[in-house]
């Protein structure tokens, strides 16, 4: 999802080529992930059933979605329409699984010593909702009599992940505001509260300056502006209090900054957010938002370098661990 999300915001600058770079490396990254998962899918059934319904563990599953989606928009992008049709249809299968049986974990199996709403977890669910949006969005003018359809779809889907959203929020400051807050609790995860925002403003900058010809939609395009400016202030309202919530970990309280895969969830939304920010200076017509998404997107390279540093450190060392231990 991070190497994506950086290589589809890329794909607007020149030279193209660092986008490409990362497009290969999603590719293959993308490739040995499904492997992987469908070889532990085989080999232990009982361990992924245990995750599905597991409410601190069955939001995860949604990064499956986003990251198909992310990757569909880049295969667009280089013109194989059919295949991100088709990974888009298999995303959006997973969707309609997913959404029910995660909300059905959370009201039916989830209880005050499980699943914390601090993890941010479902917060992937919206992200992984809003990439349907995406991604449906620009497929649909090329989807002949099943175009209207589409646009009809991608509406529904990103007004449901902005209503998850609302919720999501309404519970999150609850939780902050009147329980005992720790530096334990604040996790790279966290920032997607920020790329949930983010990829929302994006979902609707780009249904904005889709054509769907259909008079209904050309109406509503005020609102789903009004709206779309008014979460991307929102995830801007984020970044600042995300990064003093990281100096109030690492800082004052001291807690050394150590790579873990939860680091890529940072990542994701600051790659995301350079990219909504460009869709929606593209949208609103202010030259002064694509200046930001160029900064933005240089930081969240940045960042996407130093955690993939960290993952290569991480692994050496396993590696040698390994090696240690079987001698």
């Amino acid at each position: 999802m991070a190497t994506g999300i950086i290589s589809n915001a890329f794909y607007f600058e020149s030279p193209r080529a660092l986008s490409d770079i990362l497009f290969a490396v999603n590719v293959a990254s993308y490739a040995w992930l499904l492997a992987a998962a469908i070889a532990r899918v085989l080999r232990l059934p009982r361990a992924i059933w245990a995750d599905l319904i597991d409410p601190r563990q069955v939001f995860s599953f949604f990064t499956f979605v986003a990251a198909t989606d992310v990757l569909g928009v880049g295969v667009m992008q280089r013109g194989f329409g059919g295949i991100a049709m088709s990974m888009w249809l298999v995303a959006l299968t997973a969707w309609l699984v997913l959404v029910y049986t995660s909300f059905g974990v959370l009201t039916l199996l989830n209880a005050a010593d499980k699943a914390d709403v601090v993890q941010g977890g479902w917060l992937i669910a919206i992200v992984g909702t809003q990439s349907l949006v995406i991604l449906g969005s620009l497929l649909a003018p090329s989807l002949g009599a099943a175009s209207s359809l589409t646009f009809v779809l991608t509406h529904m889907l990103w007004g449901v992940g902005l209503v998850l959203y609302g919720i999501y929020v309404t519970l999150f400051a609850q939780r902050i505001f009147f329980a005992s807050f720790k530096p334990d609790d604040i996790t790279p995860l966290l920032w997607v509260v920020m790329g949930a925002a983010a990829i929302s403003t994006n979902a609707g900058a780009v249904l904005i300056a889709s054509d769907s010809h259909l008079a209904f939609f050309a109406a509503m395009s005020g609102f789903i502006g009004g709206v779309t400016l008014i979460v991307w202030a929102w995830a801007t309202w984020w970044i600042p209090l995300l990064l003093l919530l990281g100096v109030w970990k690492h800082v004052i309280h001291r807690v050394p900054l150590r790579y873990t895969l939860t680091l890529w969830s940072l990542v994701f939304p600051l790659g995301m957010y350079a990219l909504a920010s460009l869709r929606l200076s593209l949208a609103a017509e202010v030259p002064a938002l694509r200046l930001l998404s160029v900064m933005m997107v240089w930081i969240a390279l940045a960042a996407w370098i130093a955690t993939a540093a960290g993952l290569a450190v991480a692994s050496w060392q396993s590696y040698r661990g390994f090696v240690q231990v079987a001698r």
